[in-house]
């Protein structure tokens, strides 16, 4: 699943067709993932629409796509930049995350049907048997968890956990680890299937186990770093 997804919309202010519009996109998100731009690096409309040799307008479209999926920031009187947060930032974000992550986990369980069972089993047997391009695998990092948010049944709670980690799991596809660990980090997704499957566990302590996966000490800005059975877990 890409984190989402172009308008459909025919022509753009300057006729720019969809298709284009789409290549550029694509085209960009794949020059970030391969590192051509670094994550904190500006991202000069001007010269982008050169290589591209096309006007200003369809690559400041594609930008505002590139924002909304996580992967470009807009500083105010300075332009785009590829995403880049600070340490603090990132477990700022997850001290947020666990807290909604874990309500989420409560209500996916309570709802489970065979039908939402066999689409995450199978969401989590794509990742165990992954083994291509990492913005595969960050793409089915992320479906995994957006469909689990939409079956909460809770749209608010839903668009609050896209709005709260869009940047973060862009931040984290922007990593250049090996694929080993990539692997590694995506076989650990089946103890949350467990869990909503009706499986034993507290769901705190079940995405905090999730999270130490791929950061260290994630509840740094929680509440949870003071309690002593979270901590010792």
């Amino acid at each position: 699943m890409q984190l989402a997804t172009l308008s459909e919309d025919p022509e753009t202010l300057d006729g720019m067709p969809p298709t284009l519009r789409t290549h550029v996109v694509k085209t960009l998100r794949a020059q970030i993932m391969s590192g051509k731009y670094r994550p904190g690096e500006r991202l000069n409309e001007s010269q982008i629409a050169r290589e591209f040799n096309i006007s200003r307008i369809p690559v400041r479209e594609a930008l505002s796509q590139l924002q909304e999926q996580g992967l470009v920031m807009n500083h105010e009187r300075r332009g785009m930049f590829v995403i880049k947060l600070s340490p603090d930032e990132v477990q700022q974000i997850n001290s947020l995350r666990m807290v909604l992550e874990a309500e989420a986990l409560r209500l996916v369980r309570m709802r489970m049907t065979p039908e939402l069972l066999a689409e995450l089993t199978a969401l989590v047997e794509q990742m165990e048997a992954w083994d291509g391009p990492l913005i595969d695998a960050a793409a089915l990092d992320r479906k995994f968890h957006a469909v689990m948010w939409h079956a909460t049944g809770n749209p608010f709670l839903e668009r609050t956990l896209i709005s709260l980690t869009t940047s973060l799991f862009a931040h984290k596809a922007l990593e250049h680890v090996s694929q080993e660990i990539r692997r590694w980090r995506l076989n650990h997704h089946r103890a949350l299937l467990d869990f909503v499957a009706g499986g034993e566990g507290d769901p705190q302590l079940a995405i905090l186990t999730h999270l130490r996966m791929a950061y260290t000490e994630p509840e740094r800005f929680s509440s949870l770093a003071a309690t002593p059975a979270f901590a010792q877990s």
